[in-house]
Parts: C-alpha cells; sequence; structure tokens
C-alpha cells in the first residue's frame, strides 16, 4: 500500500513538473537565438563569409583542437600497433599498369593543389583543413598504389605535422595572453571575401590541413610499408 502511495505521488509530481514547464513554455517563438547570433556577429567579429568555419575554429574552437588531438592519437596507435605486432605475409601487391602509373603523375600535383586549395580557403568557401588534409593523403596513397617503390620521408612529415599542431597552439596563447581568451582573435578581420581575411581562421587552417595530412600520409605509410616489408623479407 505504501508503495502504490509512492508511486503515485511520483507520478502526480512528474505530471505537475511537465504541467509547469508547458505552461511556461512560448509555443511559436523562434529559439533560434544562438543560431541567429553566429549568423549576426560572424562577419563583424571574425571577417569570415563562411559562418560554419567561424563557428568551428572561432567559437568553439577549443573543441576543434581536442578533435585533432584525437585524430593525432588514432595515427600514434596504429604505429604502435603495427611496430608491435606480428607480421605475417598475406599476398603480394599487384603492379600497376602504365595507364595508371602515368596517370598518377599527371594527377598527384594537382591533388596537393586541390587539398592545399581546399584548407586555405576553408573561411571562404565550404572545406577546410580536415578535408584538404585528407585530400592531400589520398594523393600520396594514389602514389604508393602506382609506384611500389613510393616512400615518404617520415621526419619530414613528422616535423610538418608537430609544426601544423604547434601553430594551433600558438595561436590560442596568443588570444589567451593578448586578449585573456584563449583563441581569442589577435589578427585583423581584413576585407570580406579577400584570401587575407578571417583574422587568427586562414593560418589555425594551414597548420590543420599540413597536419592532417602529414598523419594521414604517416598512417598510409604504416600499412603499406607493412606489404612491402613482409614481401622484402619474403625474397630474402
Amino acid at each position: 500500500m505504501i508503495r502504490k502511495i509512492v508511486y503515485g505521488v511520483f507520478i502526480l509530481i512528474i505530471i505537475a513538473a511537465i504541467s509547469l514547464f508547458i505552461s511556461n513554455y512560448k509555443f511559436g517563438v523562434d529559439k533560434m537565438d544562438v543560431g541567429k547570433y553566429y549568423l549576426d556577429n560572424t562577419v563583424p567579429q571574425t571577417g569570415a563569409a563562411n559562418v560554419v568555419t567561424s563557428v568551428t575554429l572561432f567559437y568553439r574552437g577549443f573543441d576543434t583542437l581536442g578533435e585533432v588531438t584525437v585524430l593525432f592519437t588514432a595515427a600514434l596507435g596504429v604505429a604502435v600497433l603495427y611496430f608491435m605486432g606480428e607480421k605475417k605475409r598475406k599476398q603480394k601487391l599487384q603492379e600497376s599498369n602504365f595507364v595508371t602509373k602515368i596517370g598518377t603523375r599527371v594527377v598527384f600535383p594537382f591533388i596537393l593543389l586541390t587539398g592545399a586549395y581546399i584548407f586555405m580557403h576553408g573561411h571562404l568557401t565550404p572545406g577546410g583543413g580536415f578535408q584538404g588534409g585528407a585530400l592531400i593523403a589520398t594523393g600520396f596513397l594514389l602514389l604508393y598504389l602506382a609506384y611500389e617503390e613510393t616512400s615518404i620521408d617520415r621526419k619530414k612529415f613528422y616535423l610538418v605535422e608537430g609544426l601544423g599542431g604547434l601553430t594551433y597552439v600558438i595561436m590560442g596563447l596568443l588570444g589567451f595572453f593578448m586578449k585573456d581568451s584563449f583563441l581569442a582573435n589577435v589578427l585583423p578581420n581584413g576585407s570580406l571575401f579577400n584570401l587575407l581575411s578571417g583574422g587568427i581562421i586562414l593560418p589555425i587552417y594551414i597548420g590543420v590541413g599540413l597536419k592532417v595530412g602529414s598523419e594521414l600520409s604517416n598512417i598510409i605509410d604504416d600499412l603499406m610499408c607493412e606489404v612491402k616489408c613482409e614481401e622484402a623479407g619474403g625474397e630474402e
């Protein structure tokens, strides 16, 4: 009996709370306060034409820095698993044909150029550091598939990766020390739709693009090296 009373009181409290919430909620009123703030203040505060980019790197830039760190952790995990795991030869790489090799030579520089264009224009058009960096990595993947002897200079890629991440952190610390807020805009906004606009967004996206491209290329090198190293060992 007591249990039923407790359950009944609990249900009445829930119903009362829901009724109170519904009675105070103004239906039909636009509640897009946050979205409206971004739309109204993106250009004056950041100088970026792309509102999505301004949200990603300016208003919630610290969260994006965490995403970059997650990607670094993933790349590190792949490297650790490769070097610690037992290497077993599964299959031999099939040699690429003439068309693939010639086509790779033609399109590879354009892939790199397009990737750089995407992350350098992220504050103006759709795209950004992650998309541009991923496209650059696909260029190196194509190079590996076309030419079995392909190998990257890991030290240089690690250097580029580190400088890219350091750029992000430095821009954040400059905002912290100069304007008391991490990732505060410390650079001129520039003219709208101009390449040199968007304040800190452009240098950060360049850093992110180079970092993502280097990390993904290193992952590809780890995966491709496993096959190539196994084949070399089998031939010996």
